[in-house]
């Protein structure tokens, strides 16, 4: 097994809030990609994808040493893994290239709608239910700005959010298995996450090993986008209830607005401003149902 950290370290690590890891997540979980978003003039989309799957695998496999947690796994915890990496895969692909074509904040509202629906589906309250109405209402909004110029865009990013949700439910999953540091399960889900886009991107990204100032900005990306985020959203699912966790998730879409106005010029429409403010609310709104209720134990929302 990896080598635990020092236990001065350690115990840093434990008593820091974990609303302190969610912000940290929530900032680099769209800082990093408005930097990919630069990186689009140099990089086709699919690579800059794999320069940033690619690098985090290798940061994180010097780091965490992942094969070593395989032997000590049953079947389901390295069916869950596997599982886990390919959702990371494809959704970090689908994510790039809604991105490319759509603004950062249109993309992080859509990514919601799933999430919501599903704690409607779990739990049929009527909170539940007006929360899912403002989220479909703030998507509505936000597909109507953009279905004209950019519907290629808009299927990647429906896409994206399904397996957003994906990744939540399997991220909390890792993060609470009683036979996985979340860490090393993250590290080697993105090995796996690695073998499967290579073939897809790696070809993508040869000019990026003739230009060493955009390898280093690609393997930057891979930094702020998988590696610190993931980590800490490891981090804050350890401790937090996924009910407070879905409460927080609801910052990400206007998180996602205000880092693509500073970074990326991306000035919203009042309609767009709309959108995501009911998305938001819809997020914040939504809840989950009671631990106790047998029928919803297993209930896959953050």
């Amino acid at each position: 097994m990896p080598r635990p950290p020092t236990p001065g370290l350690r115990r840093r690590v434990d008593e820091a809030p974990p609303q302190l890891y969610f912000l940290v997540s929530a900032a680099f979980h769209y800082l990093g990609p408005s930097f990919a978003v630069l990186l689009f003039a140099r990089l086709p989309v699919l690579g800059v994808a794999w320069l940033r799957i690619a690098s985090a695998a290798v940061i994180f496999a010097f780091w965490r040493r992942p094969w070593r947690l395989v032997a000590s796994l049953d079947r389901d915890g390295r069916l869950l893994l596997l599982g886990w990496g390919a959702a990371l895969a494809v959704m970090n692909c689908c994510f790039y290239t809604a991105i490319s074509r759509l603004p950062l904040g249109t993309v992080a509202a859509i990514e919601f709608l799933p999430v919501v629906a599903l704690a409607a589906a779990g739990a049929r309250s009527t909170l539940n239910i007006g929360a899912l109405g403002l989220a479909v209402g703030g998507v509505y909004l936000l597909s109507d700005v953009q279905l004209g110029a950019h519907p290629v865009g808009l299927i990647f990013a429906f896409a994206n959010a399904i397996l957003f949700a994906v990744y939540i439910v399997l991220a909390d999953r890792v993060a609470k298995h009683p036979a996985i540091s979340g860490i090393d399960g993250l590290a080697l889900a993105m090995l796996v996450a690695a073998v499967i886009v290579t073939p897809i991107g790696a070809w993508s990204s040869v000019h990026a090993f003739t230009d060493p100032l955009v390898l280093l900005a690609g393997i930057g990306v891979g930094v702020s986008s998988s590696v610190i985020p993931y980590v800490t959203d490891q981090l804050a699912l350890a401790r937090l209830p996924r009910a407070t966790y879905a409460l927080m998730v609801s910052l990400l879409p206007a998180i996602a607005t205000v880092i693509g106005i500073v970074v990326l010029a991306q000035l919203p429409t009042l309609q767009q401003v709309a959108g995501v403010l009911l998305v938001t609310g819809g997020v914040a709104l939504h809840r989950e149902p009671a631990p106790s209720d047998p029928r919803h134990a297993q209930t896959a929302s953050p």
